[in-house]
């Protein structure tokens, strides 16, 4: 099975300082994104908090965590994203990846756009409401 990779810009929520653009790893296996520390900075986005993530190997790491402005695709995600080490691959979490209307196809290692978001109510059988 091979890897997925897309282009995509982060900035900060506010849309002011210097986006960073670059090729992220696609990881469905990852909640948050992960960016070097040094970029993310030097798009205007500071941490927020700190919080501990499991590595692939089951070692627990706190790093710092922001929040930003992620674009790929013609789409535009809300999401959290860690302060990461200088020689990290930017990583696109799961999370962003939902929030922008994708899944990732196993058979073609591509992104598929999602035909519909799930607005599903909690209750059963809703009664069909007309827009």
């Amino acid at each position: 099975m091979g890897l997925t990779h897309v282009t995509a810009t982060v900035s900060r929520l506010e849309g002011t300082g210097l986006p960073i653009t670059g090729t992220f790893l696609v990881d469905t296996g990852a909640i948050d994104c992960l960016l070097p520390a040094s970029h993310l900075r030097r798009a205007g986005i500071e941490p927020q908090r700190w919080d501990f993530y499991e590595l692939a190997d089951g070692q627990l790491i706190e790093f710092p965590v922001g929040v930003a402005r992620i674009e790929f695709m013609g789409s535009l995600a809300i999401a959290r994203v860690i302060f990461g080490p200088e020689d990290a691959e930017p990583i696109l979490g799961a999370m962003a990846l939902e929030y922008a209307g994708f899944t990732v196809d196993p058979s073609t290692q591509t992104l598929k756009r999602l035909a519909a978001r799930s607005l599903k109510s909690a209750r059963p059988n809703p009664t069909p409401v007309r827009a």
